[in-house]
């Protein structure tokens, strides 16, 4: 498969990973839109949230709550943090393995694009 996060999670290209475990990988975005910015993604190449499907119930709360576990490591948790999905190219969907964005510190902006 030639997926940029299917080969970053297999570690065939580099990032700064902030998280691994058997389902999940996180890791700091290489075009940072805020002072934290980290993708959440899960190991399972899945396209889009479109193509989400009832089994995938459980790992999607599981990017929820590394999400949150994130933002209080990095300390974004009391002050609020942004949690993002883009789901195809007009929604800002760039690459084509769901991804959840956390992003915080600093106050957003609404509406957001």
């Amino acid at each position: 498969m030639d997926c940029l996060f299917c080969k970053i999670a297999a570690k065939e290209i580099p990032a700064k990973i902030v998280h691994e475990d058997e389902e999940l990988v996180a890791f700091e975005d290489i075009s940072p839109q805020a002072p934290v910015h980290i993708l959440v993604i899960p190991r399972q190449h899945i396209s889009r949230l479109n193509d989400l499907q009832p089994e995938h119930d459980e790992l999607v709360g599981k990017i929820i709550r590394l999400a949150k576990k994130l933002a209080k490591e990095r300390d974004i948790d009391q002050a609020g943090y942004r949690v993002v999905m883009n789901c195809n190219e007009q929604a800002g969907q760039s690459v084509f393995h769901i991804h959840l964005h956390l992003l915080g510190g600093r106050a957003m902006q609404w509406p957001p694009g």
